[in-house]
């Protein structure tokens, strides 16, 4: 089924209303097959026309359009047609109507009202009649006179593209929710039930790689590098491996590289003892000590200084350190698991990281993809974190609505799974008692760049042609790196031929050496 109510919010629409609007006055509704409104709130409309938008307003008037429509279209599903340019009795202007075909199924029209077709004898009376009839006063009429254009062939050709543009827009915008919908019911049949491995979550491809690759190494001991974003859960994996190895029944202890002040990270790691620095008022065991038999899990390895990599180079070869102000060397066997979100392969290229002591660590590497490659995962995910919210607070879970889902999807999330945890939990602080959480409650910036993501439409401003061209390129140009450059798809979804297609990408200059410099 078409959600009708996605359709006004989205940018390419809107641009394309604003232009009819801009140089006609006419404004554009959106209808089922049956004629009735969608997508449609009388609260919220806005119209250039004033008799059009006091005609939105009387529920006889909206009936009568519906009657019009659902006959129009019966028409033109018999004809060979593409639309129709006809007198709306009821109104007295003319309405064109622009039928919507889905997989060669009729489902709505695009409607535009408020125009003349032709400079026909007493339009102006018709129109004085007819909305003196529903009530409206002198001065109204006149403005919805003066706001209604008659329109040559030209204007007519022109408003025609505009129209059949939008439709096209509408079609292309369901077929894609579409195929993302139906993306996620396949990986959701072809995967089962394996959507977590302990406490990660998720069914898309670079995860369920990533559980296939955990599963071969339960069994291993080997050190293990694990590379990935802020935000990934780089713990979490670390955690999976240690409860799922030999090791699980013994201590798993964690260090991060990072937030302990240089100073003190030997002795931390290592121990030392009494009396070996000042403040040093008792002999401590270090985490290597504590992790014995166990996992040690070093995160933010690359923040290491190279004095400190030395010494963790001999734990890992020889399984042997010297806590801080002694002599006598300690042996210990631990599984060591390190973490880190820099390139350590560059920062061996610049001296800044020991070449011996990466091969040591990356004896085993896992990559742990960032949210933007596995956005199939967000449903999945924002699910687990509603649930988590509704646990925490005590109260019935909220509902993500299928826009603000959306939204989520065209957000590139920098700061990964943990952004989007907190992104949920302030959406569910801020809903109240609402038992939705609606696009207008996620952040500023999801909005923003949701918009963005979105194909930018053309100018409302200056020659129409040159809007038209360049609302084609913004089009393609965007279409082209959704698609990966799959120019049958994007052909396909466009409504045009390949080679037509091509023509266009070389027009615009969008091929993808050029395209990977805009």
């Amino acid at each position: 089924m078409i959600n009708w109510d996605e359709f006004e919010h989205i940018h390419v629409i809107r641009k394309l209303k604003q232009i009819l609007a801009s140089w006609w006055n006419v404004d554009t509704i959106f209808t089922d097959e049956r004629g009735y409104l969608k997508g449609f709130d009388k609260a919220k409309m806005t119209y250039a026309n004033p008799g059009v938008a006091m005609l939105m307003q009387k529920d006889a008037a909206v009936d009568n359009l519906a009657e019009v429509v659902s006959k129009t279209l019966e028409d033109l599903r018999l004809s060979e047609n593409r639309y129709s340019l006809r007198k709306w009795d009821l109104a007295g202007f003319d309405i064109g109507i622009f039928p919507i075909w889905i997989d060669n199924d009729l489902v709505g029209a695009v409607v535009g009202l408020g125009f003349f077709k032709d400079g026909s004898t007493n339009r102006a009376g018709d129109v004085r009649e007819h909305l003196a009839a529903f009530g409206a006063s002198n001065e109204a009429i006149e403005l919805t006179l003066a706001k209604t254009r008659t329109l040559d062939e030209d204007d007519r050709a022109k408003l025609v593209s505009l129209v059949e543009l939008t439709s096209q827009e509408i079609v292309t915008l369901h077929l894609e929710i579409t195929q993302r919908e139906d993306r996620i019911r396949e990986l959701n049949k072809e995967l089962g039930s394996r959507y977590k491995y302990d406490s990660m979550i998720g069914k898309s491809k670079p995860m369920q790689a990533l559980y296939s690759l955990l599963d071969k190494i339960q069994g291993a001991d080997s050190t293990v590098l694990v590379q990935g974003d802020n935000g990934t859960g780089k713990e979490l994996i670390a955690k999976a491996i240690h409860y799922n190895s030999l090791r699980k029944e013994k201590a798993f202890i964690i260090a991060n590289c990072g937030a302990i002040p240089e100073g003190l990270l030997e002795s931390e790691l290592f121990g030392h003892m009494k009396g070996s620095f000042t403040g040093a008022i008792a002999t401590k065991k270090g985490l290597f000590e504590v992790a014995d038999k166990g996992t040690f899990f070093l995160d933010e390895i690359g923040e290491m200084r190279p004095q400190m990599q030395v010494r963790l180079l001999r734990v890992l070869q020889e399984g042997v350190f010297t806590p801080v102000g002694s002599t006598e060397p300690k042996k210990v066997d631990v599984r060591v698991i390190a973490a880190t979100n820099r390139n350590l392969r560059e920062m061996v290229e610049k001296g800044e990281f020991r070449e011996d002591l990466y091969y040591r660590l990356n004896v085993i590497n896992i990559r742990v993809p960032p949210l933007r490659e596995r956005k199939e995962d967000i449903p999945l995910l924002a699910e687990h974190f509603l649930t988590k919210e509704s646990e925490k607070g005590q109260q019935p879970k909220k509902v993500l609505t299928k826009r603000a889902l959306e939204k989520l999807y065209d957000y590139p999330w920098p700061g990964n799974v943990r952004e989007l945890q907190n992104e949920i939990e302030r959406s569910v602080v801020l809903s109240g008692v609402e038992g939705k959480l609606t696009a207008d409650m996620l952040s500023p910036k999801i909005l923003e760049v949701g918009e963005k993501a979105k194909v930018q439409g053309a100018r409302v401003h200056g020659k129409l042609k040159d809007a038209l061209e360049e609302l084609e390129r913004e089009m393609i140009k965007e279409g082209l790196r959704r698609t990966g450059w799959n120019k049958s798809k994007l052909a396909k979804e466009l409504g045009i031929s390949r080679a037509g297609l091509i023509m266009k990408v070389e027009k615009y200059g969008l091929d993808k050496r050029r395209m990977a410099k805009i």
